[in-house]
């Protein structure tokens, strides 16, 4: 018997072919099997390269007076992200205004709606702009966590990159 279907699937049907989507992904790394990954509400951009996006995030921070900007190129050796950016701000107040400014510049000049976390507590807020994810620190957490070791190519220098 042979069923087709215009338009979404419905009641039991429905149930068979999400079973086929959440049975037919894998974590490479595993092999297991997972969900079906999520669509984004919108589109991350419009039309912007990653250079863009990484311009405008550049700006912004520096405008905001971030101190100690790093840029990582994340090409080639990520597939989340095509650059990530690692800046500090003087205090828990500065660090969430960076933040939020940034997110709303994206907003407004890209059209693009960011991912951001621990705005709160003004720590380590971590900005998912797409092809660009921003991670904003207060000096003791950045020192702390030293993520340009994990991320800056062997014998580059924090100082190289910024």
């Amino acid at each position: 018997m042979l069923i087709l279907i215009h338009g979404p699937a419905r009641g039991p049907v429905a149930a068979l072919f999400q079973e086929d989507q959440v049975l037919s992904h894998s974590d490479p790394a595993t092999g297991l099997p997972v969900g079906p990954r999520p669509t984004p509400a919108a589109p991350v951009s419009e039309g912007h390269s990653s250079q863009d996006v990484l311009a405008l995030v550049l700006k912004s921070v520096d405008d905001d007076k971030a101190e100690d900007i790093v840029q990582i190129d994340l090409r080639g050796r990520s597939d989340v992200a095509d650059y990530m950016v690692i800046c500090s701000g003087r205090s828990s107040r500065q660090v969430a205004s960076i933040s939020e400014k940034l997110a709303d510049r994206l907003k407004q000049e890209l059209r693009i709606s960011v991912r951001m976390e621990g705005k709160e507590t003004g720590d380590w807020v971590l900005i998912d702009a797409g092809d660009v994810i921003v991670h904003v620190f207060r000096p003791e957490v950045r020192e702390f966590y030293q993520l340009e070791k994990m991320w800056l190519p062997a014998g580059s220098t924090r100082s190289a990159q910024g």
